[in-house]
């Protein structure tokens, strides 16, 4: 792999590789949402085995319903102190890693333990319930339910950009911010702050029109409704400078009911991807369609499939853009070699593979069985079953 194996600036992150490890909800943050040591070793296993980057996975700013009981957040001190141990084990093996930043809007349950400790209600852009979703440890498995008009989406921005100053705390190298979508059956860089921008979650949920109904600053437009992603990012960028800021985007869409039609979603992707572009972050990431991913619903798929990678690779000219959904690490060296992006990510190889980049280097298949049964933490097995118990070959 001579292109995927050989260094990359990333902003101010200095990769050895341009493999990225990519963001991945595991939940196991027990007994509470605070990172234990579990979690330490499951990333420190994947910094020793060559990750030039990882993401975390999706670390909630506020406390939430989410379908996943146990996901880590960075709302409180202990917090940051379940964090400092991970980054503390990243940086000591030589990698690096960024806290992928998420909020999940309408797609949280009021009945949740986490949303009712809050005290908080589940605020969206417009009360539009998404469609489809199971909340498997409810009684009865209900779906999503109608949120509540959030009032001042202004109070969220402000969200994250505490969390963005707990993770600096944490000692991550910087952010991302996350809005990718995934795998209904299964619910990424030490240091910069990501926006998770895709997956049908709050930033995704504000810039698509079939979630946004709103007549005011943050709806009605393409320009207003990718005014809470970009005034997210920017809180997050005035914290850790923008080459320590990241975004990830899903334009292909699918997951928790989202997409438009193709017209409208090349022409608001393209405008929030020139505008994120000009602000010249340490990069945008972009996911692929990936059908395993794509959910049916009133008899048909959900995402509106085109090429996300020839339909706005055009418009990033001051940013690295990195690429993920189903990429082999062959298809990746091609296209770095070919200067269609600047490094990929991965998820489920790196799930199988602690040691996924040493593999690649020597040459050594990705064979290992992928435990899909215990992706997600349930009650029956341990935090560690499918988490930490996967087997690195090469020391």
């Amino acid at each position: 792999m001579s292109s995927l194996n050989t260094p990359v600036s990333l902003g101010a992150l200095e990769l050895c590789n341009r493999n990225i490890m990519s963001a991945m909800t595991r939940n196991r943050s027990l007994p509470t949402s605070i990172p234990n040591d579990t979690n330490v070793e499951h990333y420190k296993q994947r910094a020793h085995g060559g990750a030039g980057l990882i993401v975390t996975e999706g670390i909630l700013i506020v406390q939430q319903g989410t379908e996943w009981p146990h996901a880590p957040g960075i709302w409180t001190d202990e917090h940051v102190s379940g964090w400092k141990k991970v980054t503390d084990a990243v940086h000591t093996e030589g990698s690096k890693i960024v806290a992928q930043l998420w909020h999940l809007g309408r797609v949280s349950h009021p009945d949740m333990p986490e949303q009712i400790a809050s005290g908080q209600p589940v605020w969206a852009p417009s009360a539009i319930a998404a469609r489809g979703g199971k909340f498997r440890t409810l009684p009865g498995v209900p779906g999503y339910v109608t949120p509540i008009e959030l009032p001042d989406p202004w109070v969220i921005v402000e969200q994250f950009k505490n969390a963005a100053i707990k993770a600096k705390e944490a000692g991550f190298d910087g952010v991302e911010r996350k809005p990718l979508f995934l795998p209904a059956f299964i619910t990424l860089l030490i240091g910069v702050p990501s926006v998770h921008g895709a997956g049908g979650y709050l930033p995704h949920q504000f810039l698509d029109s079939t979630s946004n109904k709103r007549t005011d600053i943050w709806g009605g437009s393409v320009e207003n409704q990718a005014r809470f992603m970009l005034e997210a990012t920017k809180a997050l960028v005035s914290v850790w400078g923008a080459d320590r800021v990241a975004i990830k985007l899903g334009p292909a869409g699918g997951y928790n009911d989202m997409g438009m039609p193709l017209e409208e979603t090349l022409e608001t992707f393209t405008y929030l991807i020139k505008e994120l572009d000009e602000l010249k972050l340490a990069y945008i990431a972009i996911s692929r369609h990936i059908p395993m991913f794509d959910p049916v619903i009133d008899g048909k798929t959900r995402a509106t499939q085109h090429d996300v990678l020839s339909s706005y690779r055009p418009f990033i000219k001051h940013t690295k853009l990195v690429l993920n959904g189903g990429l082999t690490p062959s298809e990746a060296d091609s296209l770095i070699q070919g200067g269609e992006i600047d490094a990929a990510a991965f998820a489920l190889p790196w799930i199988a593979h602690p040691d996924m980049q040493k593999r690649v280097e020597a040459g050594k298949p990705l064979n290992a069985e992928l435990d899909f049964q215990n992706i997600y933490w349930h009650e029956g097995i341990t935090v560690e079953k499918g988490y930490t118990d996967y087997v690195s070959v090469i020391a």
